[in-house]
Order: C-alpha cells, then sequence, then structure tokens
C-alpha cells in the first residue's frame, strides 16, 4: 500500500499548518466565548422537545450471514455517519460509532435514538475504515479498540492516526493522508480531500489533528464521504478532478444558522451534490443523535423535498437497510412514523 501526493497543479495546496495546528483553506471564524455560552445555554435550557423521536425509529437487524450473503456493491446504514460498504467482496466502514452516547463519558452527552442494527462482535472482518475526524460522533474510542482486531487497514487524515496509535493500535495498520494525498488498498483507491471543519476531543487539542472527505474509488463505483463540513467551493474543484461520483454520502444534519462555517443547511447540502457531480445523494450525519436545536426529522424532510423540486435523485434507506450501490433504490419516508 502506497502513498501518494496529487500533482496536478490545479488542486489547490494542503491546509496550512500553524505549528501544532491546522486550519480550513479559508479560515473560518472563531466562536468566542460570549457566542460558546449563549449555545451552551440553548442547548441545557431552551432545547426544543422535537429533538428526539417520540417513538421507536425503524432498525431493520442484520447478521453477519445477511452481510457476507449480500451482493457486492451493497451498503448498509448502521447510524449517524456509519455506513458499512461492500467492494469487490470486501467490507468498508466509515467513522463507526456503536457506543450509547456521542460522549467523552457514558453517562452524559447525546444518547442514540436506536440501536446498531448488528454488534459490532457480529461485523464481518473488515478491509478498512475510514475516518474523517475525531470528533465523538465520528471517533468512537470503544468501537475503534474492539474492531482493530478484525480491521485490516484504518485511514485517517494526518494526526488523527498518531492518536489511535497512542490508545493502543498498531502502527502497521494506521495510514495517515493529508488532503490530496492517495492511497491504494488492493483494487480500490482513497483519496483523502478537503472539508471545512475543525477538530478536537477536550479543552486543549483544539485543530491538533486534521479533518478531511474521502474519494472511495472502486473499479465499479466511485463514492464520496464528506464527513462533516461546512459548505465551501472545494466541493467544485472535488468534482472537477473525480467526479462524476455514483453516490454522495453526504452530511445533512446538526446544521443551525449559529454556526454556518462547519454544518451544511440542506439547500447547501444539495449544492453540494451538483458541485461533485453526483448521480444519487444518500443524506447521512442524522437519525442518531440529538446533536442540534432543529427537529430530529427536520433534515430527512428538507433534503427530501429539495431533492424533488430540484428532480435529483435521492435515497434514504433505513437503519440496516441494504441499498444496491450500482441501483440504489430511493427509500422511503420512514421517518414520518416516528415524528
Amino acid at each position: 500500500m502506497t502513498t501518494e501526493t496529487l500533482p496536478s497543479p490545479c488542486l489547490p495546496p494542503a491546509p496550512a499548518h500553524h505549528g501544532d495546528t491546522f486550519r480550513n483553506a479559508v479560515p473560518t471564524p472563531a466562536t468566542g466565548t460570549l457566542k460558546a455560552l449563549k449555545l451552551m445555554w440553548q442547548f441545557l435550557f431552551r432545547k426544543p422537545a422535537n429533538t428526539v423521536p417520540k417513538t421507536a425509529i425503524p432498525v431493520q437487524a442484520l447478521s453477519r450471514e445477511q452481510l457476507l450473503a449480500a451482493a457486492d456493491y451493497s451498503l448498509f446504514r448502521l447510524g449517524h455517519s456509519t455506513v458499512l460498504l461492500k467492494l469487490e467482496g470486501e467490507f468498508w466502514l466509515t467513522d463507526p460509532v456503536f457506543s450509547e452516547r456521542a460522549s467523552p463519558v457514558q453517562w452524559a452527552g447525546p444518547k442514540r435514538f436506536h440501536q446498531p442494527p448488528i454488534s459490532m462482535a457480529d461485523l464481518p472482518p473488515l478491509k478498512g475504515i475510514i475516518l474523517s475526524h475525531n470528533h465523538f460522533d465520528h471517533l468512537d474510542y470503544h468501537a475503534i479498540r474492539y474492531l482493530a482486531d478484525k480491521t485490516e487497514h484504518i485511514l485517517t487524515p494526518l494526526g488523527v492516526g498518531d492518536l489511535l496509535q497512542r490508545w493502543g493500535i498498531a502502527a502497521g495498520k494506521i495510514r495517515q493522508l493529508d488532503w490530496w494525498q492517495s492511497t491504494e488498498i488492493g483494487s480500490t483507491r482513497l483519496i483523502a480531500t478537503p472539508a471545512q471543519h475543525f477538530s478536537g476531543r477536550g479543552l486543549f487539542d483544539a485543530n491538533r489533528t486534521l479533518w478531511a472527505s474521502w474519494v472511495i474509488d472502486s473499479p465499479q463505483l466511485r463514492l464520496f464521504f464528506s464527513g462533516d463540513t461546512g459548505y465551501f467551493d472545494g466541493f467544485k474543484t472535488i468534482g472537477e478532478h473525480y467526479g462524476p461520483f455514483d453516490i454522495t454520502l453526504l452530511e445533512t444534519g446538526a446544521y443551525d444558522a449559529q454556526w454556518p462555517h462547519v454544518h451544511m443547511q440542506p439547500e447547501q447540502t444539495l449544492q453540494a451534490h451538483l458541485d461533485l457531480g453526483g448521480r444519487c445523494l444518500m443524506p447521512v450525519h442524522n437519525g442518531t443523535f440529538d446533536l442540534a436545536l432543529h427537529a430530529w426529522h427536520e433534515p430527512f424532510d428538507r433534503i427530501s423535498a429539495l431533492a424533488a423540486q430540484h428532480g435529483v435523485a435521492i435515497t434514504t434507506p433505513a437503519m440496516g437497510e441494504a441499498l444496491d450501490m450500482r441501483a440504489p433504490h430511493t427509500g422511503h419516508a420512514w421517518w414520518l412514523a416516528a415524528q
């Protein structure tokens, strides 16, 4: 497995490294103490009741036998931004989070709306795990420690791999990439591409590790996984160099007008899909954790309406539902029953 930096002079440079930290290509405004305190007050005391489902979310349970028997180029959504991909007969997992809470502790913090469709123990061996950044709703300490033993390769943005090594994961499993670097594992090529976000798991590690989106280029299918990101002109650059994409797995959730630079509104998600040259849009980063002030089902409502309005193909599989990535079905509005 080799890593290379793409040589095209048309590509923008990798993010500026300021000492021990990273920044976005276009620096985003700092939140500021007063704004942070205001947001904390809203989350603690003025949160709407509809940010959590009233009834259980439908989940289609999965078994290892089902996954092994599934057709090649199948996709299974396990929750939030955790997606299981079957490519060339091998399994890949994005941003695995299996814990009850997306939090540094399991007695407080955002709690799951639903259990994963399959346990970590029942997952088949993984060819690779693809990590977008180190936030708790994307990098689960317990999951990554458990899954490392059944995973051949773990792909991370710069610095995240160092964190994994401190957690006891073997360096030989880890491949860290800067923006615009690529690597090949078997017949699949993966490119770490820019995102507009930030990183940190505590009070003193802000932006010490990089964040990224990913191009997943297999022999029969090309996917884009956004991780977490605000809308920026990087989508168009990625689309020009790597598009079109058969499916775009794009963040659609945990947005708010108070933090516009690091999470996309649904209208921006749709535009990012168009910029990328996507054929079918699958919204992720929703339906599992209460991370914002909007109704939990609003991201699905808004992106589905926008896609219909603009004639964009969209797929919204339920948690655990199989999706043929070569001919994706539209899914159904499963979230309506749990509002």
